[in-house]
């Protein structure tokens, strides 16, 4: 006996081939990102410039992954601005209070010298 109706929906013949390309496109661009990071961590001085950077490459690959694996790309422009616009503006303090903090720590350390 049949398990299924005889004008069932289901679809016989061959199983389409998986869409990975997205996947892999998201993956060579954070390889890409990564390489970058290494180049530069090799070849500049070490300084509040290249943690900067290092910061900003970091919040790109995670924009990436939160774009691709969690399909915030597909979501409404108004979902999308919530969700960046106080990312933004913590990353801005961080950078204040990084920047503060490195210089009152110059401004003791040359107090007590």
């Amino acid at each position: 006996m049949a398990h299924h109706a005889a004008n069932s929906p289901v679809q016989v013949g061959e199983i389409p081939k998986p869409n990975t390309g997205w996947i892999w496109k998201t993956f060579f661009i954070l390889v890409g990102i990564t390489a970058v990071e290494f180049l530069l961590a090799f070849t500049m001085p070490a300084g509040t410039f290249r943690n900067s950077i290092f910061i900003v490459m970091t919040i790109l690959k995670a924009f990436f992954i939160v774009a691709e694996f969690m399909h915030l790309k597909h979501e409404t422009k108004a979902l999308i601005w919530t969700i960046l616009v106080p990312m933004a503006l913590l990353v801005w303090l961080l950078v204040a209070l990084v920047s503060e903090g490195s210089s009152i720590g110059e401004s003791v350390f040359n107090a007590f010298k």
